[in-house]
């Protein structure tokens, strides 16, 4: 799960960069959607591939912040759960294939992109509001803050652009929506990265936290009552009767 959280959404992002300049020429990067890419041929499976490891990113981000902040972190792991279904989800339902389309599975692509955009930077700030009075995280929460609030921006200027939006066609939004919509898949992906950081600090602390009771003897009262009452190894000449012996154990055998 530690290396899940940053391995899920650097391959995302590895693999959203390639399809950018891989499939340039078949969907525009200006104007032209990612989940275009689902019905190109080659670049279909390299779609979902890039959602569910993010999807999977996302998980990992959730189990480690259980483990470091069960308490403060619920609504976040929430929020990072359900997106996370929801990245699933887009990647086994694509988007229409034609602008003027309408189908079942491009109703559920379009919502489960919208709990995406809108989860995600949720989940953010929800968790830097949580954790603002522990000190540890205030670094940590300051950057989560910041991305967050960069990621709802990036969202509110790509739905405004959207056509279909009341003023997209006067500040010339579908010329260049498209890049607004990579900005949004970007942000977030960082904002994962982000939160991954408590969840690699909360593995990394349960893996190197000491053992308690390592090296400790179990007691065995049957045993124990037998061999006699047990003698710290300091004392063991302390009280010792003429004839008495000492066990290997500590215990004082009496003749």
């Amino acid at each position: 799960m530690n290396g899940l959280a940053v391995a899920g959404p650097t391959l995302t992002l590895a693999v959203m960069s390639y399809l950018q300049v891989g499939f340039a020429g078949a969907v525009s990067p200006t104007h032209g959607l990612i989940s275009d890419y689902a019905w190109l041929a080659g670049a279909g499976p390299l779609f979902a591939l890039g959602v569910l490891s993010l999807a999977a990113g996302s998980i990992a981000v959730a189990y480690g912040l259980a483990q470091v902040e069960r308490s403060r972190s619920v609504a976040a792991r929430a929020l990072l759960m359900a997106a996370s279904a929801a990245l699933v989800l887009t990647a086994l339902f694509p988007t229409d294939r034609m602008p003027g389309m309408r189908s079942l599975g491009g109703d559920i692509h379009r919502w489960s992109v919208a709990v995406v955009f809108t989860g995600l930077p949720g989940a953010g700030w929800i968790l830097a509001r949580q954790t603002r009075e522990l000190p540890g995280w205030r670094r940590v929460r300051r950057r989560i803050r910041l991305i967050s609030v960069v990621s709802v921006l990036a969202l509110a200027a790509f739905l405004l652009c959207h056509p279909g939006s009341p003023v997209a066609e006067l500040i010339g939004g579908p010329g260049f929506y498209g890049l607004l919509e990579r900005l949004v898949v970007l942000v977030e992906i960082v904002l994962v990265l982000a939160m991954a950081v408590p969840a690699r600090l909360a593995w990394s602390w349960m893996v190197r936290k000491p053992k308690i009771g390592r090296g400790l003897r179990k007691y065995h009262p049957h045993r124990d009552a037998r061999a006699g009452p047990r003698v710290p190894a300091r004392s063991r000449n302390c009280g010792k009767g003429q004839g008495d012996r000492i066990s290997g154990s500590g215990h004082v055998i009496r003749p």
